[in-house]
């Protein structure tokens, strides 16, 4: 027989209050990260040096195509190996920040190529370094394009910050696991779980529906 127990969430208040904190820590702070590697590794794929080029390519293709938990397992096992020790949740949140970086290069490089190349062009002609150009012309208006896919891919970021809970990250979905153990009501502890996350994840997909909006009527 299925029971919910609401006294649950009474009961361990501060345990789901911190945990999920600590989701909402990762997850800025991975959005940050990742963002400005992002566009790193986005500048790196169409700037006109082919080593360059290469860099971001085998950046993007490898980190995309692995799973989320090796990523982060490198940081929490792999580096104390070569003497750097990190914490559960420094590995998780590094982890969430490369592995979200390669599909937010990807958003922002196809921004890149959706501003017209004479944008590019009259900014060079003008006198502005490759750099200026791209920091000063290129990047803002190609932002400003993937604005919605930024948002949805930070949307997903919090959701994937219940990898934390596998390296003892102190996210909600280790407290989670945590108060589990203590109650045995997987069915509320879970639903309970999965209400947070959606009072993070809804006004963000709400804010990025808006997004859409705003834009579609100015461009």
């Amino acid at each position: 027989m299925l029971t919910f127990d609401i006294n649950v969430l009474f009961d361990h208040g501060d345990r789901f209050r911190e945990g999920l904190l600590h989701t909402v820590q990762a997850s800025v702070i991975a959005l940050i990260g990742s963002f400005i590697l992002g566009a790193v590794i986005a500048i790196l794929r169409i700037a006109p040096f082919k080593w360059l080029n290469w860099i971001g390519t085998v950046y993007v293709e490898v980190i995309r195509n692995i799973p989320l938990l090796i990523v982060v397992l490198f940081f929490y096992l792999g580096l104390p190996t070569l003497g750097i020790p990190l914490d559960g949740f420094v590995s998780g949140t590094l982890g969430l920040t490369v592995y979200t970086a390669s599909f937010i290069a990807e958003a922002i490089r196809a921004g890149i190529q959706a501003v017209p190349k004479g944008q590019f062009e009259a900014a060079r002609s003008s006198g502005l370094s490759y750099n200026q150009t791209m920091i000063s012309i290129i990047l803002p208006q190609a932002i400003k394009v993937v604005l919605p896919a930024i948002g949805n891919q930070f949307i997903n970021l919090v959701k994937n910050s219940s990898v934390l809970a596998i390296v003892a990250g102190l996210d909600l979905m280790y407290y989670s696991d945590l108060i589990n153990s203590d109650t045995f009501l997987p069915i509320t502890v879970y639903a309970i779980t999965a209400l947070l996350y959606l009072t993070l994840t809804v006004p963000l997909s709400f804010l990025v529906l808006y997004m859409e909006r705003r834009l579609s009527k100015t461009s």
